[in-house]
């Protein structure tokens, strides 16, 4: 299991802002982009980079720009949507694909309902979620990119709940987690225990 838990400083004082129950919608989702940002660091620390000669004021020199597969950000709708700006904001050129799902009321196995994905050959793909709870939408949604041929996927999640991590690590072992925080259980309703609440109604002020 390749789980990586980002305990930069930064990034557990604005995750402690996010939990609490005072946080209103706008300064949620402003945090939200700002830990995404500082996550997408990690994500993103072994891309390939290739030597570039470039022209500096004073004269020439060697630099260095990213080389390899190309980048697409795929929030899983709609929580996933808090997380795509920051992302963005860090590889402006990367594509964005997304991925819709729900829950069946009679059998709760995720359902696809959208997917909308740019060219998949030779890409990085990384799968945007603030929360992993049981864990069943972001395995179905990673499984929804491997039949369409994906082979290189990271999952970035905010909060995770063991009982996610697990889940996805059974379905797909080949896949890095990369969480801000590992929390204690799951409650009755599926709810990451202590957690900060239902990420897509924190973000878009609904009930």
């Amino acid at each position: 299991m390749a789980l990586h838990i980002i305990s930069h400083p930064l990034i557990q004082h604005k995750l402690t802002l996010m939990r609490r129950k005072e946080t209103g919608s706008g300064d949620f989702r402003r945090l939200l982009e700002e830990i995404t940002l500082l996550m997408g660091y990690e994500v993103t620390r072994d891309l390939l980079l290739e030597p570039v000669p470039i022209e500096t004021p004073i004269g020439p020199a060697e630099g260095q720009r990213i080389a390899g597969r190309k980048i697409v950000i795929v929030p899983v709708l709609r929580a996933g949507l808090g997380m795509l700006d920051g992302m963005l904001k860090l590889i402006p050129s990367a594509r964005v694909g997304v991925i819709g799902l729900f829950r069946d009321p009679k059998t709760l196995e995720p359902v696809e309902y959208y997917c909308k994905l740019p060219d998949t050959a030779d890409r990085d793909f990384i799968v945007v979620d603030p929360m992993l709870a049981t864990g069943g939408s972001s395995a179905a949604a990673i499984t929804m990119l491997k039949k369409r041929g994906v082979q290189h996927i990271k999952l970035m999640c905010l909060v995770s709940a063991p009982e996610g991590v697990e889940c996805v690590s059974r379905a797909h072992p080949d896949v890095e987690i990369y969480t801000a925080a590992l929390d204690d259980h799951l409650n009755e309703h599926g709810y990451i225990v202590p957690g900060l609440g239902d990420a897509g109604d924190r973000i878009f002020g609904t009930k």
